[in-house]
């Protein structure tokens, strides 16, 4: 069979570049992953401009501003944006502080609830009666101890995020192969020993997944905590609940999006460290 030269390739490809199937792929994967949020977001601006100039009256429209006016008030106006870019921060700094303490908190509960069943059964209803409680209701319970300020919000960040942390750092402990804990009792293993070199190492998967549903929630508890502790640093809480006050709906959804963005960039934060750190326990990334 002979051999097609270069020239050759060139011609039967019409004088380009024969694309391989894999670019190809790559190509078509791309626009299937960005034009369907494009689309869906180009949607949601025609119906923000049709409930602004269409089904409400000038009168009214301070209720549906359009997109374009909460650009210009919110990016736009040096005053505003470092008023929210400002605001953002201390929020941030209120998530972080709470998604580290839930970590810890959480973690340490379910390395303890694993070594045991019946520290398993005592522990985990209290751990549900924490993810099911409306964190509303003891808002003023978490007032009256811890004041108003940074604590009291850093504690309703670790109220919100901490069940994902235990419930999936516990499942990454138990889930550990019944032959490989044979192997271990057969090396007359310590308990420690086994925790250490076997349940954790096993466990990591999974605990990067209830990491990153904890950072997502972590922002909605400092955003919310903020909301109903009005002092200490103003973060985004603090301005949602002013611009409501005072009917500021453009400014109110420029500070909604810095507070969407800020739980975007945490998730992604997360799940990148966790796409560095564990791509090696599944076969595909290998």
């Amino acid at each position: 069979m002979s051999e097609v030269s270069g020239p050759q390739v060139e011609a039967l490809s019409g004088g380009g570049k024969i694309s391989s199937p894999t670019t190809r792929l790559r190509g078509g994967g791309l626009v299937r992953g960005v034009l369907p949020p494009l689309v869906a977001f180009g949607c949601f601006i025609g119906i923000a401009y049709l409930f602004s100039y269409v089904l409400l009256s000038p009168g009214r429209r301070f209720l549906m501003p359009p997109p374009h006016d909460v650009v210009s008030h919110s990016f736009f106006r040096g005053r505003n944006l470092h008023e929210q870019l400002g605001a953002m921060w201390d929020t941030a700094q209120v998530s972080i502080t709470g998604l580290v303490i839930a970590f810890l908190i959480g973690s340490t509960v379910a390395i303890v609830m694993s070594q045991a069943k019946w520290i398993e059964r005592a522990l985990y209803p209290y751990a549900v009666i924490v993810q099911v409680t409306p964190i509303l209701a003891i808002v003023p319970l978490i007032a009256l101890w811890f004041g108003y300020d940074f604590t009291a919000r850093v504690v309703v960040c670790v109220l919100i995020s901490i069940f994902p942390i235990i419930t999936n750092t516990l499942f990454g402990l138990l889930r550990v192969d019944a032959n490989l804990h044979d192997l271990f009792t057969l090396h007359r293993a310590s308990r420690l020993e086994r925790l250490v070199k076997l349940q954790l190492p096993h466990a990591v998967p999974d605990i990067f997944v209830g990491l990153r549903v904890a950072a997502g929630l972590s922002v909605i508890g400092a955003v919310v905590g903020e909301f109903f502790f009005g002092q200490g640093n103003p973060g985004l809480g603090n301005l949602l609940n002013l611009y409501r006050a005072h009917l500021q709906t453009d400014l109110l959804m420029g500070a909604l999006f810095w507070a969407c963005f800020l739980g975007i960039v945490s998730f992604w934060v997360t799940g990148f460290l966790a796409n560095r750190l564990t791509r090696n326990w599944y076969e595909e990334h290998r």
